[in-house]
């Protein structure tokens, strides 16, 4: 395994899942308590939006991440997470189908309260990724 390689798989983010929102199952990024309250803090009550970028790191030899980048339009919030699309293929499919994701706690009960859910602004974006992740995942060199 190379030191890259290595390096990514150390920076994934472990709280990646799916989960049924109101009857349609839905991509979940759990994130530690005292972050998530802080940053409902500081969205509650207030119109915002959310910026998300999915950058795709591919080796070539079917080894494929996805750096997903959270920027909210109000409170200075930005967040990343490393997500390694060959184990959770399923949350960015759904993710592409549905163009929406939520951020949880570990305390929350899913899909009841306490969730932040956000709406991709452009949908294109993650059918674009997956077909990418999707075609990254073959092995090149066979």
């Amino acid at each position: 395994m190379s030191d890259e390689l290595k390096r990514f798989l150390d920076q994934i983010h472990p709280g990646i899942s799916t989960f049924d929102f109101d009857g349609k199952e839905t991509p979940c990024i759990l994130i530690e308590e005292k972050k998530y309250e802080l940053i409902r803090a500081k969205i509650e009550g207030q119109p915002f939006s959310v910026n998300t970028d999915l950058n795709i790191f591919q080796d070539g030899l079917g080894s494929v991440f996805v750096e997903i980048v959270l920027t909210f339009s109000i409170g200075n919030i930005s967040e990343k997470f490393l997500v390694n699309a060959k184990t959770d293929l399923k949350f960015f499919e759904i993710l592409a189908d549905i163009s929406m994701l939520v951020l949880s706690s570990p305390k929350s009960r899913y899909g009841k309260d306490n969730v932040v859910a956000i709406q991709l602004p452009r949908p294109e974006k993650a059918q674009d990724a997956l077909e990418i992740i999707k075609d990254a995942l073959v092995p090149k060199n066979q």
